[in-house]
């Protein structure tokens, strides 16, 4: 079935199957995101039973992330060209084929390849769902839409680490990649049975050379914000990296500012719908990837809970989020109040909840816990916001390159935010890590003095994460407002 003739006249009405497509989708991007945090749990297994060293179980894990997020505006660019369906097909078998060379290596170096392979499948993922969403769905039902997939992203978040450790519990480490199978071979069935093909149907010209510069591009910028903080940003396999993404990147931009059909329209950024829902994206991405990540480091050194343990008790975060998205509130929210509206609010609310972790951690687990619920109101009103501004800013048929764009803005803040939001903790906490710092230190007072110090910049960190999530809110609710004044008047003018 090929909807790319019909679809400007089917989109006011929508698939008539467009909520069975939407969970097929879903169920399609949960695999991902479950393969995103579900290895952390495996590393002592790995480092035991491989014998991985501590660059290799690095490879493991930023292997994955480094493809996927090189690949992510290149494969947006493919699925509009050569048709979503296509494309999600495509990466559903990819993801498939990777896990099972996953489950099945013998050595860290094979691992290491297969968890390249599934970031190629997973970047063709993380592009079609979100565009295939934007095609079958009318524009007053979107938001909802978005929503309900911007749930299954936090439910990913929050059920990797639970499933990676019940079945750590009871199979080897390999099994951590096979439950991946079953799923992509309903989603696969699934997808060539329910979902349409549509695709641009200007762009079936290959921009072989804009794919090579952003994937160089894209891949050193990320490799940097990975690599920095370990080897040192002065480094220079730091520097090296950098001057290759400056290089790629401009390189980009220049190509792509010469072709009649480019894979980025660089035009999108006189929009400021998109470069408002953009700045937003990067700063929230920046401050909530970073300060979660520091969050399970608290949990389970300052307050001594276990992986399992700290994995429930940052739950109630994705619960809220699903809860709110699922229902529906989340979508009634943003059309009662707007767009910049929800944004700001949002925002706010994520910047107090992340405030509340920061200042009444060392108190327990009371005050942790009105900080997620905090953030995940927020997430649920601001994030579908978000993700709505950038879509609706592109033209429909290029809705793979928006959820390329949206997903690699969304990589680059958390990467980044991991980063900087290290290095302020590294600026407070001079060891190497707070379990080395224990070992060394005397019993008693000194061992107190440690871990106070450790909590100490984990709230440094955490109240600058606080502050960039405000200020993301604060840039895009201004720059929304002022392009939907501008919307308003220009029939008038």
């Amino acid at each position: 079935m090929t909807v790319s003739s019909s679809l400007p006249q089917d989109r006011a009405q929508g698939h008539p199957q467009r909520w069975p497509i939407l969970g097929v989708i879903c169920l399609a991007q949960l695999t991902v995101l479950l393969d995103n945090t579900v290895l952390n749990v495996a590393i002592p297994s790995l480092t035991r039973e491989m014998d991985a060293g501590t660059a290799d179980i690095q490879w493991m894990i930023n292997a994955y992330s480094l493809v996927q997020s090189g690949l992510l505006l290149t494969a947006g660019s493919a699925a509009d060209r050569y048709g979503r369906k296509r494309m999600l097909a495509a990466g559903l078998a990819l993801f498939g084929i990777g896990s099972l060379t996953a489950a099945l290596a013998q050595s860290t170096g094979q691992l290491i390849a297969a968890r390249a392979g599934m970031g190629v499948g997973g970047a063709l993922l993380m592009t079609t769902t979100l565009a295939v969403a934007m095609q079958i769905f009318p524009p007053e039902e979107q938001p909802k839409a978005i929503g309900v997939w911007a749930a299954v992203n936090s439910l990913g978040f929050a059920t990797g680490p639970l499933v990676g450790g019940f079945l750590l519990d009871h199979f080897w480490w390999g099994s951590i990649f096979l439950i991946n199978l079953p799923v992509a071979a309903l989603g696969l069935v699934a997808v060539v049975a329910l979902v349409p093909e549509s695709k641009d149907p200007q762009g079936d010209r290959p921009d072989l050379l804009g794919a090579l510069f952003s994937t160089i591009g894209m891949g050193s910028l990320v490799f940097v914000i990975i690599s920095g903080p370990s080897h040192g940003w002065t480094s220079g396999r730091a520097l090296a990296s950098a001057a290759v993404a400056v290089a790629a990147l401009g390189l980009f931009g220049y190509w792509e500012n010469h072709l009649a059909h480019p894979m980025l329209d660089l035009r999108f950024f006189r929009d400021r719908r998109f470069t408002g829902a953009v700045a937003g994206t990067v700063l929230v991405a920046f401050g909530m990837g970073g300060a979660l990540f520091l969050l399970t480091q608290h949990l389970q050194f300052v307050l001594g809970y276990g992986p399992l343990e700290a994995g429930l008790r940052t739950a109630p975060l994705a619960l809220t989020v699903v809860a709110l998205n699922f229902t529906g509130v989340s979508a009634k929210w943003l059309a009662r109040l707007g767009g910049p509206v929800s944004i700001l609010l949002g925002m706010t609310a994520m910047s107090a909840g992340l405030v509340s972790i920061a200042t009444t951690a060392s108190g327990g687990y009371a005050g942790t816990l009105a900080g997620l619920l905090l953030i995940g109101t927020g997430t649920a009103l601001a994030g579908p916001a978000m993700a709505h501004a950038v879509m609706s800013a592109i033209p429909p048929a290029r809705a793979g390159v928006g959820a390329g764009i949206n997903g690699t803005l969304a990589e680059f803040g958390t990467g980044l935010g991991v980063a900087v939001l290290g290095a302020v903790l590294s600026s407070r906490f001079t060891a190497d890590s707070l379990p080395e710092a224990l070992a060394a230190a005397g019993p008693g007072e000194e061992r107190r003095r440690v871990v106070d110090m450790f909590a100490a910049g984990l709230e440094s960190s955490q109240l600058v994460g606080a502050a960039a999530v405000l200020l993301g809110g604060l840039v895009a609710a201004v720059l929304l407002r002022r392009a939907a004044r501008k919307d308003a008047t220009a029939p008038a003018a």
